[in-house]
This record gives structure tokens, sequence and C-alpha cells, in this order.
């Protein structure tokens, strides 16, 4: 059960990862396929045209796996949480110790602008949820 929810949570957040870099963006240069793209010699519309079906099937990838995480018994979901928030934390932890001190500075302000953009989020999401609940 641990490997497959380990399994369910990569597959979970690599679609997060990849939707949020903007279009365009340095995954084309590097990252999922990167070799590929330089291999292939592809023009800018095949880059694009490609990018667009990479995000689409990890965007479905990311909404398969959450049909079946919302499945778990909430006691198997909040421990899931837990242990993802630990590592989490403990990696940012492992990155922030090979920094020098001015470069830790600056990560942890960008740190915090992430996890006000996160709170952000999350408001938004309960508001919707709380309209779309409202108009049913």
């Amino acid at each position: 059960m641990r490997k497959t929810l380990t399994a369910l949570l990569l597959a979970a957040t690599l679609p997060t990862v990849a939707m949020a870099m903007p279009e365009g963006g340095p995954r084309h240069e590097r990252g999922f396929g990167g070799h590929m793209f330089k291999e292939l010699d592809l023009s800018q519309e095949q880059r694009h045209e490609i990018g667009k079906l990479m995000r689409e099937q990890m965007k479905s990838r990311h909404e398969i796996t959450q049909r079946y995480l919302d499945k778990l018994p909430a006691a198997e979901r909040k421990a899931m949480q837990d242990e993802l928030t630990a590592a989490e934390t403990k990696n940012r932890e492992a990155i922030r110790a090979q920094l020098k001190p001015e470069q830790q500075k600056t990560f942890d302000e960008m740190q915090k602008k992430m996890e006000q953009r996160r709170a952000e989020r999350a408001e938004f999401e309960a508001w919707k949820a709380e309209k779309d609940k409202k108009a049913q």
C-alpha cells in the first residue's frame, strides 16, 4: 500500500510542476524530454505542439491519479499528506543548507512568497467550492 501511495503521489505531483511552468519556458530546453528536443532539431512550432501534448498528458495523468486518491480513507489521506509535508520540509532544509548566507536570505524570501501564493490559492479554491455549492 505504501508503494502504491508513493507512486500515486509522484504521479500527482509531476503534472503540477509541469503545469506551473510557463508556456515556452525553460522546460523546452531541458527537463522533461529536453534531450529529445535538441537531438530532433525541432522547429519552434513542433516544440510548442509537443509541449502542449505533454501538458495535456500530464493533466490527464493528474486527474486520473486524483480520482484514485479521492477514494482513499481519510486517515490514509491524512497520513500521506503528513508524510509529504515532512519530506518537503526535509528537502527544503537540505537545499537551504547548501546555500551561502546571502543565498539563504533570498531562498527564505522565495519560500515566504510561495507560501503566500499557496494560501491565496487555497482561499480562492475554498471560495470557488462554496460558490459552486450554492449554485447547485
